[in-house]
């Protein structure tokens, strides 16, 4: 049986790619954005997804979200530790956040 850490980490593996893609798309904007992203993209997802967990985002959060627009890998493993840490920090994101991914659009870019 899965422990609960094993389960946060599985649904931040599977956040990555869509909010790797909204940050590509907006970088450190991407906590900013509204509703003017059309709704059923992988690109709006992760952006609901970074503003769910996030909000507007803090300094640090910012900076993270900078790294992964560079894109160095660092910045992504950061990214994915801050999200395991946000999913671990409130029970209930996590599961939040997996359902979110369920309404992902029908062939969602996952890579």
């Amino acid at each position: 049986m899965r422990n609960s850490t094993e389960m946060l980490v599985d649904v931040a593996d599977d956040v990555m790619p869509f909010a790797t893609l909204a940050i590509g798309a907006y970088g450190v904007s991407v906590l900013a954005r509204t509703s003017e992203s059309a709704a059923g993209t992988s690109v709006a997802l992760g952006t609901r997804v970074l503003q769910r967990v996030f909000g507007r985002g803090d300094a640090h959060t910012r900076g993270l979200i900078e790294r992964v627009a560079g894109a160095t890998g660092d910045g992504r493993e950061a990214l994915r530790s801050a999200l395991v840490a946000a999913f671990r920090d409130d029970p209930i994101l996590g599961p939040e956040v997996a359902a979110m991914l369920l309404r992902a659009p029908v062939g969602a870019d996952r890579a």
